[in-house]
């Protein structure tokens, strides 16, 4: 069984689909794949290997190869679909959906949908978004920011600052993702998508303060509903006892759901401007990722230098 779902309902508004079955109740159907299927062997009743949990899309080649005889004919290809329990059928390009498709539908208590979209769009477009809500996920103690385009995590121990670093981030123009509690989904191998959950959705908890409505202070331009995970600033007390890095050649990463994350450990002190270091991060890391590494660059120097001297 599945860890996650959605329900249709939400598909439904997310694509603007058309409902040609008012009549089926969609609060019971949930979708837990990530893939939809166009059928082509299963209209010729061949089942094998068939995933009943898929979302079935018929495009112009099927619908025009169901009507070559008769729609009825048509029609009873269909219902071995229907049979097997499938979340739901849609219909694209405009297709006109036949009574008799719709009639099954309602028999079955399966929604039979509509889309003018193009079908290799629409199973892109649903495939991206199933991939997002139904992606495993984790929930990480921390502040998910966007700054200049990369999204940053801050993390460390309660009280260490990260929520007044954000704010002081936000006053500079930069948006917040989500405060406190940030989930993360791993959408893809290499890709995970952080966002805030529902309840705490663009607020930000101040110590002596409260709570504060981040959208409500500074615009809606000062948030964003999820971004990519791209950089992990982790804040701790500064420790004379502890060597930090001061030149930046190894990067170091921490992992999450099986993905390595670039991470920096910042130490805090008295007079440090946090939201500057992390700027100034983001922006290394940005060039970094464009194929530029300071630290490279002074080593090449230094080692340039020290060749010259040997002649």
């Amino acid at each position: 069984m599945a860890l996650y779902s959605v329900g249709i309902q939400k598909l439904i508004d997310h694509m603007d689909l058309t409902v040609c079955t008012p009549e089926v109740d969609l609060s019971k159907i949930k979708i837990t794949h990530t893939d939809v299927n166009r059928p082509a062997l299963q209209l010729t009743g061949f089942f094998d290997y068939f995933d009943n949990e898929r979302i079935q899309v018929i495009g112009h080649v099927e619908n025009l190869y169901m009507h070559q005889s008769s729609e009825d004919e048509g029609t009873e290809m269909l219902r071995p679909l229907f049979e097997r329990g499938i979340p739901g059928l849609v219909y694209c390009r405009g297709i006109e959906v036949p009574e008799s498709v719709i009639a099954l539908g309602n028999e079955y208590h399966i929604p039979v949908l509509a889309t003018t979209r193009s079908t290799t769009s629409f199973i892109a477009e649903v495939t991206r978004w199933l991939n997002v809500e139904l992606a495993p996920r984790i929930s990480i103690h921390g502040v998910l920011i966007n700054v200049y385009g990369e999204g940053v995590l801050i993390t460390g121990e309660s009280g260490i600052g990260k929520s007044e670093a954000a704010l002081e981030l936000i006053k500079r123009g930069h948006r917040l993702v989500s405060d406190d509690v940030v989930e993360l989904r791993r959408v893809s191998a290499v890709t995970l998508i952080g966002m805030a959950p529902d309840v705490t959705r663009h607020l930000i908890e101040l110590r002596g303060i409260g709570i504060v409505d981040v959208k409500s202070l500074f615009g809606v331009a000062s948030v964003m509903s999820s971004q990519t995970l791209d950089l992990v600033i982790n804040l701790s007390e500064y420790d004379r006892d502890v060597e930090y890095d001061r030149l930046g050649l190894e990067e170091k990463h921490i992992e999450y759901m099986g993905i390595q994350v670039p991470c920096h450990n910042i130490p805090i002190r008295p007079g440090r401007n946090v939201a500057i270091i992390v700027e100034s991060a983001a922006i290394n890391h940005r060039q970094k990722k464009l194929g530029y590494n300071a630290a490279e660059e002074l080593y090449r120097r230094v080692t340039q230098n020290l060749q010259l001297d040997l002649e």
